[in-house]
C-alpha cells in the first residue's frame, strides 16, 4: 500500500458527479479492496484484466434478486447472455456473432445517420431541451429496432416497454416501489412481442433480412425460443442505457475540454478515434461482477473460491500504470486498450454498433448544431452507479 487507506469501500458514498477522485484512493491505498458486503473491489487495470481474462472467474449464479411473484423477468434475464457460463454461454454467442457481424453494422449506417440527422434536425427547433429525452435516449433505441426489424408503427411501443424494463435495475428499485412489476410487465409484453416475431418470420421466411432473420438462418443448438427471445430483449437493453449514458458523457466531457471540442469540430474524421477516448475516460458502464471459481492470488490478497469480485472499470480506465495523465482528455491519445466493453469472453458483442451510433451520433449533434452548449441548469445523474449517467442535461442549440 502506498497511501493510508480510505476506510470501507461504498458505492453509496461514491459521488455521482465525479467518482473518480474517490477511485483513485481505493487505487492507490488498497487496489484489492474486501468492501463491507464481503464483495472484492478491483480497481486497478492490470488486475481488472486479469479477472477478465481469467476462466476461473465467471458469471457466477443466475440472477437471484428478482422476487419470485415476477415470472416474465426472471424468464428472460435468465436467458441473457451477460448471466450464462461456458459451455451455454458460448453457443449464445457464437450464435449472435455469426448474425450480429461487422457487414450487418456497416450496413446499418446509413440508416443509423438518418436517425440521428432526423433527431438534430427536431432538437434545432428548441432553444433549450434536455439532451437525454430528446436525442440520447431514444437514438439507440431507433437503432435498435432498426437492427431487429421493429416496423416503425411499434417503436413508441417499444421504446415504452424498453424504459418499463429498466426499472429492474437497482437503483430505479429504490427510486419506485412497484419498479419490479413494471419491469415484469414489460418483460412479458415483450416476450410476447418477440415470440409472434419469431412465429411470423417461420410462416414467411425472410432470413438474414434483419438480425432476427440472420439468427433463425444459423440457428443450431442454441437457437430454441426462449433463447431467442432473451438475446433479442437483451440486445434492446444493453445497447440502450450503455449509448445513452456514452453520448451524454461524452458531450460533457467535450464541454469541459473546449480545446479538444474545437479541434473534433474542426476535423470530424477524428470522431471514430476520440470515441476510444471519450469511454476510456468517462466510462458509460462503471462496473461489473464475476465469481471466483476458485482461490486466487489477486492484488497481495487471497481472494477465496466463490467470491463475488466487482471490477470498476471506472478506475481501471483511469488508471496511470495504463494510461499515463489519465485524468486529462486528450483526443490522440490510443485508448484501445480501455475496458469500457469489458474483455474476455464477455466482451461487448455490441462493441461495433456502439461506437458506430456515438462516432454517428456525435458527427451529425456538432455538425447540425454548431452552437451546441450546456445550458445553465445543473446536469442531473441517475442514482446508479453502474450504469452511470445523467438522467437529465439541458442544453442551448443556438
Amino acid at each position: 500500500m502506498t497511501a493510508e487507506a480510505p476506510g470501507p469501500f461504498r458505492t453509496a458514498d461514491v459521488p455521482l458527479t465525479d467518482p473518480y477522485p474517490h477511485y483513485r484512493r481505493y487505487r492507490e491505498s488498497d487496489p484489492v479492496h474486501l468492501g463491507p458486503d464481503g464483495s472484492w473491489y478491483v480497481f486497478r487495470h492490470r488486475d481488472v484484466a486479469h479477472v477478465l481474462a481469467d476462466r476461473r472467474y465467471g458469471r457466477g449464479p443466475r440472477p437471484s434478486r428478482i422476487p419470485a411473484d415476477c415470472p416474465h423477468l426472471r424468464r428472460t434475464v435468465v436467458n441473457w447472455m451477460v448471466f450464462m457460463d461456458p459451455p451455454h454461454h458460448t453457443e449464445v454467442r457464437a450464435l449472435v456473432a455469426r448474425s450480429f457481424t461487422p457487414r450487418i453494422v456497416e450496413a446499418l449506417r446509413p440508416r443509423i445517420r438518418r436517425l440521428a440527422a432526423e433527431l438534430v434536425t427536431a432538437l434545432a427547433e428548441e432553444r433549450e431541451a434536455d439532451l437525454v429525452d430528446r436525442l440520447a435516449a431514444p437514438f439507440p433505441l431507433l437503432v435498435i429496432s432498426e437492427l431487429l426489424g421493429v416496423p416503425r408503427e411499434d417503436r413508441a411501443w417499444f421504446r415504452e416497454r424498453a424504459v418499463g424494463l429498466q426499472q429492474a435495475t437497482g437503483a430505479r428499485v429504490a427510486r419506485r416501489a412497484d419498479g419490479f412489476a413494471v419491469a415484469d410487465a414489460a418483460a412479458r409484453d415483450l416476450d410476447a412481442y418477440f415470440r409472434a416475431e419469431l412465429a411470423r418470420r417461420r410462416a414467411r421466411p425472410a432470413f438474414g433480412a434483419d438480425l432476427i432473420g440472420a439468427m433463425l438462418e444459423h440457428g443450431g443448438a442454441a437457437a430454441d425460443d426462449d433463447t431467442l427471445v432473451g438475446t433479442c430483449i437483451h440486445l434492446l437493453t444493453a445497447g440502450h442505457e450503455t449509448t445513452t449514458n456514452l453520448l451524454c458523457k461524452g458531450l460533457l466531457a467535450l464541454f469541459a475540454h473546449p480545446e479538444e471540442l474545437a479541434a473534433l469540430r474542426a476535423r470530424p474524421e477524428l470522431t471514430a478515434g476520440a470515441v476510444e477516448e471519450l469511454i476510456r475516460y468517462d466510462s458509460p458502464v462503471q462496473m461489473i461482477t464475476r465469481h471466483a471459481g476458485e482461490a486466487d492470488r489477486l492484488g497481495g490478497h487471497t481472494v477465496p473460491g466463490g467470491s463475488r469480485v466487482v471490477l470498476v472499470l471506472g478506475s481501471a480506465n483511469r488508471d496511470p500504470e495504463r494510461f499515463p495523465d489519465p485524468d486529462r482528455l486528450d483526443l490522440g491519445r490510443d485508448a484501445r486498450r480501455h475496458s469500457g466493453f469489458g474483455m474476455g469472453i464477455h466482451y461487448c458483442v455490441g462493441a461495433p454498433l456502439a461506437r458506430a451510433e456515438a462516432e454517428i451520433g456525435l458527427t451529425e449533434l456538432l455538425r447540425g448544431l454548431p452552437r451546441l452548449a450546456p445550458a445553465d441548469e445543473p446536469v442531473r445523474y441517475a442514482k446508479d452507479l453502474v450504469f452511470h449517467g445523467p438522467e437529465r442535461m439541458v442544453v442551448r442549440t443556438r
